[in-house]
């Protein structure tokens, strides 16, 4: 992203300033347009060649030189870009070029297995269906059966195909929750996870060996193309009803008003229909948000963790007198959620809100039921808050920090399922959770499925899921948690970025609005400095990352790491204190606010 805005700035430079080219950006110009003409042989189709003459004639070369300047990467999470014509947009070469790579890598990969096998799922999104086709006829094409679903579904559910079908990998076509003009692939291996190392190192290796279309095998084996039924779906929804803790809840509120919107997306392929088989007969719909749809007509951003993307459930809500309000995104694997304060006013629970309450609930429940042994253990990603690990610890729950992204925890469950352990569950303050261990990925689906029986559950006791988010509080103790990014454009502000990250490890911070910084973390090293003992440690991580934490002596967290996708630097501020009684939240919240707002003069931000 960093790289794409400086070269729509560079463009525009190219065309109010051409007497300023120089040598270099000439250089690049002309490499742009060896590789726009490449596009025009007979290999690429007609509409495409078409499309990029259209580039190569116009008098602003800013679309030009973006949509060639470089390739788009096929980077450890896949593939994702705006859609179009060029090597640096997501269209039928570039996808065609990252399944090839993927085919030829399982070829060597499973060389012993008499069939090799891939389940593709996508989203909403325009042309996700025809890049799933496209993926389907190149593993076919390569001797590779590909199992492709007849309509979008819920990432979650390609995971869980993965297992059930017995699958070597997967692919969803999926931008998540970027906005309409993009599209992204994800490559998952037979447990169901995305592609970690080795496997995405070797994946992207295959992918840029690529050297020509030629390379591409496009030609479908249509016998080696199968269309799923609704098998699939029914078995997926069966499994996800038999982890319920709470049945009898739900039975005695199974009339609870819940509002569910899958904000355009495949969520409403599935999610309606497991609520309904867990046993709520009170689901509303927005009918506006279930018309399907890349454009997303109805919102700015299809991202559960904007409010405005609620707007709409929020108000079918109380036009309705519903208690809950629950969004997925596009893909369906991350759940945002509004709840009633005590005033019966709604108010939208963040992501680390939601983990905290699917933590607290599944290890409450599991201990009520006698299912605690000792062996169990719950995950979180290190920005999320660490109330999770209070809970864990208190409850004799190991707890499991790792990396920002799914792919950590799926990590963490194959590493634990060889040495007998069980998963309660996991999940990450971007608003991804995981109930179950027979799907490698946060899940939207289970997410709906538990948030409402939990809202029975609550019930059940006299409380709601807002209450009882401040019962935890008050006896786990009170935490708020901000996160801040700030914005540097260009090249320069890419520069800047690496710069302060520089500056933030050769300068550590020494205290934090007032509070002494007793513990740093650098996962690039993978060290942690203990600042009163004076020792350092190792970090027990898969690999290093660029992620700087300070920890203060009053249970300050501040967490710090460049976006890999955009522009931005981004800070993770948590806020610890304690309250007494449910009285008390509301004066513990305000002077958090005070609190994070110092952090943030002691950072510079």
């Amino acid at each position: 992203m960093v790289f794409q805005l400086f070269s729509h700035i560079f463009a525009q430079y190219f065309k109010f300033n051409p007497q300023f080219i120089n040598m270099e950006d000439e250089k690049l110009l002309q490499q742009v347009r060896a590789k726009a003409n490449n596009w025009l042989s007979p290999e690429y189709d007609e509409e495409t060649r078409k499309q990029v003459e259209a580039l190569l004639e116009k008098e602003d070369i800013t679309d030009l030189v973006d949509a060639f300047y470089r390739d788009l990467e096929f980077g450890t999470g896949g593939l994702r870009g705006i859609m179009g014509v060029g090597s640096n947009r997501m269209n039928k070469y570039t996808v065609g070029a990252a399944t090839q790579g993927l085919a030829n890598y399982l070829k060597k990969e499973f060389a012993g297995l008499p069939e090799i096998s891939v389940v593709i799922g996508h989203d909403c999104r325009n042309n996700s269906r025809l890049f799933a086709e496209i993926s389907a006829d190149i593993l076919s094409a390569n001797g590779i059966k590909a199992y492709l679903f007849p309509d979008l579904r819920p990432t979650p559910e390609v995971s869980y195909a993965i297992r059930k079908l017995g699958c070597q990998s997967g692919i969803v076509i999926t931008a998540s929750h970027n906005p309409k003009e993009y599209n992204g692939y994800k490559a998952y291996w037979n447990d169901g996870a995305q592609v970690i190392a080795p496997h995405d190192r070797n994946i992207i290796a295959e992918v840029n060996n690529i050297s020509s279309i030629k390379d591409i095998h496009f030609r479908k084996k249509p016998a080696l193309v199968q269309i799923l039924d609704e098998t699939v779906d029914k078995q997926f929804i069966n499994d996800l009803t038999s982890i319920s803790l709470s049945p009898e809840s739900i039975a005695r509120h199974r009339d609870i008003k819940i509002v569910y919107t899958p904000i355009h997306g495949t969520g409403i392929t599935l999610i309606p229909d497991a609520l309904k088989a867990l046993g709520f007969a009170n689901i509303i719909h927005v009918p506006e948000q279930d018309v399907v749809s890349g454009n997303f007509p109805t919102v700015i951003s299809p991202n559960p963790e904007e409010p405005a993307a609620l707007k709409m459930a929020v108000d079918k809500a109380i036009e309705t007198g519903a208690d809950l309000v629950m969004a997925s995104d596009p893909d369906a694997d991350r759940v945002g959620a509004a709840v009633r304060n005590e005033h019966g006013e709604f108010v939208l629970l963040n992501g680390n809100q939601t983990l905290l309450v699917f933590i607290y609930y599944l290890i409450t429940r599991w201990r009520e039921l006698g299912k605690l042994k000792g062996n169990e253990y719950v995950v979180k990603t290190i920005v999320s808050t660490e109330l999770v690990k209070t809970i864990a610890k208190k409850n004799g729950v190991k707890l499991f920090d790792c990396y920002t992204g799914f792919k950590w925890i799926a990590d963490v469950m194959r590493q634990e399922e060889h040495k007998q352990k069980i998963y309660i569950g996991g999940g990450e303050e971007s608003y991804g959770f995981l109930a179950e261990s027979f799907v490698r990925d946060k899940d939207a689906v289970s997410g709906c499925m538990l948030l409402a029986e939990i809202a029975a559950w609550a019930a059940d006791k006299g409380k709601t899921i807002y209450t009882l988010l401040q019962d935890i509080y008050v006896e786990y103790g009170f935490s708020k948690e901000k996160g801040i990014s700030v914005v540097k454009q260009g090249k320069s502000g890419a520069e800047e970025i690496e710069e302060m990250m520089k500056n933030y490890r050769h300068n550590p911070v020494t205290e934090l609005a007032g509070s002494k910084v007793i513990f740093i973390k650098d996962f690039a090293k993978l060290t942690g400095k203990d600042l009163i003992e004076g020792e350092t440690v190792s970090l027990n991580m898969p690999t290093t990352s660029n992620v700087l934490q300070y920890f203060t002596e009053d249970g300050t967290k501040v967490s710090i790491r460049p976006s890999g996708t955009e522009p931005k630097i981004k800070f993770y501020v948590e806020i610890h204190s304690t309250v007494d009684s449910r009285k008390d939240l509301a004066a513990a919240d305000v002077a958090a606010d005070a609190k994070i707002e110092a952090v943030c003069k002691s950072l510079g931000i």
